[in-house]
């Protein structure tokens, strides 16, 4: 008989809301995709490599040549010396190098911090390794993480701690200081870092991202994963990469081995062309999804919505409560998509405990006429709330 682990998880906040917008014809700012179809030169390497590359089994840990673009990306963009053969870990997805992470790593009875708000895959990964989540609950408008509530989750149990940043769905990227408590949290009490660093590329200026591995003492005890869906906008590719220590890598590769095996060898090839010819895709992306969340912002504005911007990844929340509604986030958000056909997803789907529910998750990677026909949806769906 399956455990409660997964048996409790028969469908998620995001496959619900997708769901319910297929079903009512909503528009979707719940699930985090992008209207655009991602980098034409890309998609038709992709196309080349199907019609005329190999189309076997490629090596599990994956291609050199997508090994190599990774530690090369890396090391011109974020400082860090990866040597493709031993550092990097080609996955079907992040998910998947999260999966493959967890069960490799964590014993039965191992503790993890956990930061909430998080990406709903982490807990019942955690556990179904054996693991034990200690949880940290982060708190808006800030969501910033305090010595004092890290200091409370760790114990003489604790082994690991999982770090997403820029975060999922806050839209903060962690600043120096942040990074540094961290680290040396990490260091004190001997823990290897999970780096959850898929939404890296998608950062707005002023902002700047800077991976964990790179502060001091921090290379040999972390796992940074990466995400080639989120980096070029095609979220349907499923390509991702685990990056650590020799020693960790060889652990991650063989749990990947037993999950996917490997990663299709036409996709492989075509975000290494996007990483290696990639540079004005990664300048221009973050300030078109700059200027989409500015026309939502705008938007919600008009509509009497108090926008809370972010720093990165495809999202930012609305305050509920600043914006005259008096509805849990999850009450607001199924009214909105049954009677308003505008999807969303409350932030309080992504606390397993002490949830904050005035938060509510709102994609802007559409078009501007999309994000605005929203903002007039969700300003009718809260007018029927507050009719009651």
């Amino acid at each position: 008989m399956p455990d409660a682990t997964f048996a409790a998880l028969a469908s998620t906040i995001f496959e619900e809301m997708s769901g319910l917008a297929r079903e009512v014809g909503a528009i979707n700012l719940g699930q985090g995709f992008p209207d655009a179809p991602g980098p034409e030169a890309v998609r038709r390497k992709a196309a080349e490599a199907v019609l005329s590359g190999y189309n076997q089994y490629p090596p599990s840990a994956g291609l050199m040549e997508l090994r190599q673009a990774v530690a090369d990306h890396y090391g011109r963009t974020q400082g860090l010396a990866l040597d493709p053969a031993t550092n990097v870990v080609v996955t079907s997805g992040a998910t998947e190098a999260l999966a493959a992470t967890f069960l490799a790593l964590i014993e039965p009875g191992d503790e993890v911090v956990v930061f909430q708000p998080f990406y709903d895959a982490y807990l019942p990964l955690i556990r179904r390794a054996g693991g034990a989540a200690r949880l940290v609950s982060l708190q808006p408008p800030e969501w910033r993480i305090t010595p004092e509530a890290l200091a409370r989750a760790i114990t003489p149990a604790t082994r690991f701690l999982v770090l997403n940043s820029p975060t999922n769905p806050t839209g903060r990227v962690l600043d120096e200081a942040e990074l540094a408590l961290v680290a040396e949290a990490c260091i004190a009490h001997d823990l290897i870092a999970i780096c959850d660093e898929v939404w890296e590329q998608v950062v707005f200026a002023p902002a700047v991202h800077r991976p964990l591995m790179a502060l001091p003492g921090m290379g040999e005890r972390c796992v940074k994963i990466g995400s080639a869906g989120k980096m070029f906008g095609l979220t349907g590719w499923k390509v991702g990469f685990a990056c650590a220590t020799a020693p960790l890598t060889r652990h991650l590769a063989r749990a990947h081995q037993m999950l996917a095996f490997t990663t299709p060898p036409n996709l492989q090839s075509a975000v290494a062309f996007g990483l290696e010819t990639g540079a004005d895709w990664f300048a221009a992306m973050p300030r078109e999804l700059a200027a989409s969340q500015a026309c939502l912002v705008h938007a919600l504005a008009r509509e009497g919505f108090v926008a809370r911007p972010s720093a990165g990844t495809y999202f930012l929340n609305v305050d509920l409560a600043a914006s005259g509604v008096a509805l849990s986030d999850r009450d607001f958000a199924f009214m909105a998509v049954r009677e308003a056909g505008v999807a969303s997803i409350p932030v309080s789907a992504l606390y397993e405990t002490e949830p904050v529910e005035t938060m509510l998750r709102l994609c802007f990677a559409k078009a501007d006429a999309t994000l605005e026909e929203a903002a007039k949806r969700l300003a009718k769906a809260r007018d029927l709330a507050q009719r009651g």
